[in-house]
């Protein structure tokens, strides 16, 4: 295969510009084909989990973020024969063109199908350990270098009329005529019949019809009343009858079509994703977005109004979206992370509410691998699984039950049935045992979508909540392992390991997460003990007390260690056990106010031997009156940003911090929050506070001062939060030790029976880090 011609891209760029050009002038009279909406409106929410088998011990897992070349998600680069794959940006796709003339060759058979050409693609693609993306198509203006600007096969000659696109200098076939109807089902089915299922094969966008196989002819397309070139786009019956084609021929391969409403929408109700060619651009004066709907500044023909105006906005419950950033954008895109600016629309909006999976981008190869905008991105794009509990019995034998609780806070599902695999990892790190579960990760949804304002549901950007963190739980069969310590792992077989050393591999977003694709969940005991293990661990050092309310207390200490692995730590509240962790922290709750509280920790190891209590510390509990309506107090219940809820059970979450993957940290029972003029952090307040007087917020700075760096919004008012008004009249001022912070809402203006969203942005200049202990109304 000869090497491409990258310069047939950067035509193709300026075709597209041109296009996009000429297409404003038209599609004020284009609007005929747009259908009236009738959006889908917010999808019902899935069925709500079992809950954790009781007799199991929890052992909770720490988030970290996700690896930014998760398997079939984030960004893809183009195919360039004998070239490294994995240069540039973190990525696992790989996407590629095809001219159907490459591989229908035979000039008088198009039933004889050369696949040698698509076979070498994917083996090349599949050896980098990545998966593909793939689109045929027929007719390309320009060609792309590597492959045919004409690739009508030869035994359509005779057959089919071509005709001319004069504005591309295309041939473009009649898309109506039976002989090539049937000749692409052909195709189609034989396309099915060999790679449905194909490891090597992420997803399949449907091409075949129109100007890159983007189901488009412009401007010799449908709006003949508009302008004076002819249709040359097939009619809505012949094109469902290719979408059919596609949905009988592939059962498990993802596939894509361009617009949700092509075919009058056929594809609603068939197995057949989106694949936005142009995402999150604007175009036009004054600008227009071309992926947001009109609701939010989209133009009238832009992808999520057309998704809605056939009611496919949630159809990413069961099928992909996929496509590309629009390529004169691509190497900005992310600058404005969240937002947007000039012709980048607001990219955080596109991706929650378009559902976004993968998306093609070329220019990826010059992104920082550091850039944290991209990273806050490409986390939010498709899955973004975390386990954050694993449950089992900490000594077990014979058969045993153990489960897991996944939580998905990225804006899409995993579309693939890929088996997850439970393992039992020696002390030498070795797996000596495996067991495959019926656990289907597809059901993991997103805990929160965004809703649009079309549903009527809120002001923007409104959150719904959706998924739920799933609960697995399956028996596995111990005998024949040796007894002994062990530690339970889990991973997700890819298929591609089958055709592919170095196939990259699904991997959580936890702090356990090893690179061999195994995560750890947490030590066990096979047997009645511990073999000869009869050593206890160092005594817990360091007690502490590091926050604490009217009704909970946080603790904290220094781990104690073991000669073969400390496998958890008991709580004492005198000599009560009040609970155990496998870290070390534990928050006690359902504590009485002003009340006094004298803690002990020892530690256990898998043998079961116990250590000496640690030195004691007591702690008192706030007075009532002080407690008021709790936010979050950051005491990891619940887990800060995996569980995505406050202590009032809302969203809460934070991106483009320099910790904390993006999100803040929590450290002794406190949110930190590292910024570098850039960071968001929101919390769901959506409850009545007339009852209360104050926000107060306990905080301290790295430095002291950063009260100018950040905007607080909360009940319709957003300022500096040093310009908010104290009682008395002075202005709030942060210093390096913890202070409560009051702010009385009534002289600030501030809705107290509607607060909605309380949210501090920190893109107003200064970089450090502040640390909030807690958010309460008083």
């Amino acid at each position: 295969m000869p090497v491409p011609v990258r310069p047939s891209r950067r035509l193709r760029q300026a075709l597209l510009a041109a296009l996009a050009a000429v297409a404003l002038a038209l599609f004020p009279a284009a609007q005929a084909w747009a259908l009236a909406p009738v959006p889908g409106g917010v999808p019902p929410r899935p069925q709500a989990p079992a809950s954790p088998d009781p007799s199991l011990q929890a052992h909770p897992l720490t988030a970290a973020p996700a690896p930014l070349d998760n398997p079939l998600k984030g960004f893809a680069r183009f195919y360039w024969p004998g070239s490294d794959q994995n240069t540039g940006y973190p990525h696992s796709l790989t996407w590629s063109y095809f001219g159907l003339s490459e591989v229908m060759t035979d000039p008088a058979d198009c039933s004889k199908i050369n696949w040698s050409l698509l076979d070498s693609a994917l083996n090349e693609i599949a050896s980098y350990g990545n998966q593909a993306a793939v689109r045929f198509y027929l007719e390309y203006p320009g060609g792309s270098g590597t492959h045919p600007a004409n690739a009508i096969p030869r035994c359509f000659d005779g057959h089919v009329t071509y005709r001319t696109n004069t504005y591309w200098s295309t041939t473009s076939p009649d898309y109506d005529n039976p002989y090539l109807l049937d000749a692409l089902g052909d195709f189609i089915a034989a396309f099915g019949a060999r790679y449905d299922g194909d490891p090597r094969i992420g997803f399949i966008h449907l091409g075949l019809i129109g100007l890159w196989g983007e189901w488009h002819t412009w401007p010799y397309d449908t709006d003949t009343g508009g302008d004076s070139y002819p249709n040359f786009m097939p009619t809505d019956a012949h094109a469902a009858q290719i979408l059919r084609a596609y949905d009988d021929a592939f059962d498990k391969t993802k596939l894509e079509l361009r617009y949700p409403d092509s075919a009058a929408g056929a594809a609603t109700n068939l197995d057949i994703g989106y694949h936005d060619d142009s995402f999150c651009y604007r175009e036009g004066s004054p600008l227009a977005g071309v992926t947001l709907p009109q609701s939010l500044g989209g133009a009238g023909w832009a992808q999520l109004q057309r998704a809605l105006n056939v009611g496919a906005e949630n159809k990413w419950i069961t099928a992909s979206m996929g496509g590309e950033v629009r390529p004169e954008i691509q190497t900005s895109a992310f600058a404005s992370w969240p937002g947007g600016s000039g012709q980048v629309d607001n990219m955080k909006a596109c991706i929650e509410l378009e559902h976004t999976t993968w998306k093609i981008n070329e220019q990826s190869v010059n992104y920082p691998a550091g850039d944290p905008n991209v990273a806050a991105a490409v986390r939010l794009m498709g899955y973004n699984l975390t386990v954050d509990n694993a449950y089992f019995k900490n000594t077990a034998s014979g058969t045993t039950n153990v489960g897991v609780r996944i939580s998905n806070n990225g804006v899409a599902p995993f579309y693939y049935p890929w088996t997850l695999t439970l393992g039992l990892k020696n002390s030498a790190g070795t797996v000596v045992k495996t067991f495959d579960t019926p656990w289907d990760l597809r059901t993991v949804m997103p805990l929160k979508i965004r809703a649009f304002p079309d549903w009527g549901v809120g002001s923007d950007p409104a959150y719904l909540d959706h998924g739920y963190p799933q609960y697995f739980q399956t028996g596995v069969n111990l005998s024949g392992v040796p007894s002994g310590s062990y530690q339970w792992v889990l991973r997700v077989k890819n298929p591609l390991e089958a055709v592919s050393a170095n196939a990259k591999k699904l991997r959580f977003a936890n702090a356990t997460q090893g690179a061999d694709g195994w995560l750890g969940l947490g030590p066990v005991t096979v047997g009645s003990g511990g073999g000869t293990d009869t050593t206890a661990p160092t005594a817990p050092a360091g007690l502490t007390s590091p926050s604490r309310t009217a009704g909970s207390v946080a603790l904290s200490w220094t781990a104690s260690t073991d000669n073969v692995g400390v496998a958890g730590y008991r709580v004492y509240r005198g000599s009560t056990e009040v609970g155990t962790s496998a870290t070390t922290s534990f928050t006690d709750t359902g504590l009485s106010p002003a009340t006094s509280y004298t803690y002990t920790v020892k530690a256990y190891d898998a043998a079961g031997n116990t250590s000496a209590a640690s030195a004691p510390v007591t702690v008192t509990t706030l007075p009532s009156s002080t407690a008021g309506l709790v936010l979050d107090d950051f005491d990891g219940n619940p887990a800060y940003p995996s569980a995505a809820r406050n202590d009032l059970g809302k969203w809460t979450g934070g991106n483009c911090f320099l910790n904390g993957g993006g999100s803040g940290a929590v450290s002794g029972g406190a949110l930190g929050l590292r910024y570098d003029n850039c960071g968001w952090f929101g919390s769901d307040v959506n409850t009545g506070l007339s009852a209360y007087t104050h926000l107060v917020i306990r905080i301290k700075g790295a430095a002291g001062g950063e009260q100018s760096h950040f905007h607080l919004g909360l009940g319709g008012v957003t300022k500096a939060f040093g310009d908010f008004t104290l009682d008395g009249g002075g202005h709030p001022a942060i210093t390096t030790a913890y202070q409560d912070i009051k702010l009385p809402m009534a002289a600030n203006g501030i809705n107290r029976s509607s607060p909605g969203q309380l949210a501090m942005s920190f893109w107003h200049g200064g970089n450090s880090t502040i640390t909030i202990d807690s958010i309460s109304f008083q």
